[in-house]
């Protein structure tokens, strides 16, 4: 295992990173996907208990048939919080949205996706590093990604769909692969309006 192949600056990792919704059909290396779970495995968690696990699925009749249920779920979490049922709800500025759309049409084409699942007592503070972990490492190797959920309405199906118990928490599903398009900067909200020092709204000291 090549852990030289993660040299890229975290710095240029972290800001040039940023969700990928398209993604091309091929196939990702099976040394890559372990480089990318070998960084995940290193992440911090709480008490070093260890309860984050992976699911890695590149079965390609695997992956489509999550796909339609993907897409399931994903408009199931459209219908509740926008009251949307179909693509002309969508307001056409919505850019966002609109990709992400885009993402439950094509998840069933992806050539990786992996679970990010926790054992009981299931607690997402030991699976959120870990899943940046890997997605940090994925950015290193070339390789794009997006940390997106399902919907209650599909998950005793997932778990069915992957012989999955039923007391193993799910927390993400992230797909994988080589973008159609780049990485580069994000649009985000400065941070003099997201953070704040030693105690609520008291403004930082950077403009």
């Amino acid at each position: 295992m090549d852990v030289g192949r993660l040299a890229m600056p975290i710095g240029e990792a972290m800001f040039t990173q940023r969700a990928t919704r398209r993604f091309r059909p091929d196939p990702l290396p099976m040394e890559d996907i372990r480089l990318m779970v070998e960084a995940a495995s290193k992440a911090p968690n709480g008490g070093n208990r260890q309860i984050a696990r992976f699911l890695v699925v590149t079965d390609r009749p695997r992956v489509e048939t999550f796909g339609a249920l993907y897409r399931e779920a994903w408009w199931a979490k459209r219908r509740d919080e926008q009251g949307w049922s179909g693509p002309d709800d969508i307001p056409a500025e919505d850019k966002t949205h609109r990709a992400a759309m885009g993402l439950a049409d094509e998840m069933r084409d992806v050539p990786c996706v992996v679970f990010a699942l926790a054992l009981p007592p299931g607690a997402a503070n030991s699976v959120l590093p870990a899943a940046q972990n890997l997605m940090l490492a994925a950015r290193a190797l070339g390789i794009g990604s997006v940390p997106t959920t399902l919907h209650p309405d599909v998950m005793d199906r997932f778990h069915a769909m992957f012989a999955i118990p039923s007391d193993v928490s799910f927390h993400f599903c992230i797909p994988l692969g080589y973008p159609r398009g780049g990485f580069g900067p994000t649009s985000r909200k400065p941070t003099r309006e997201t953070t704040y020092l030693n105690r609520w709204e008291q403004p930082v000291p950077w403009e």
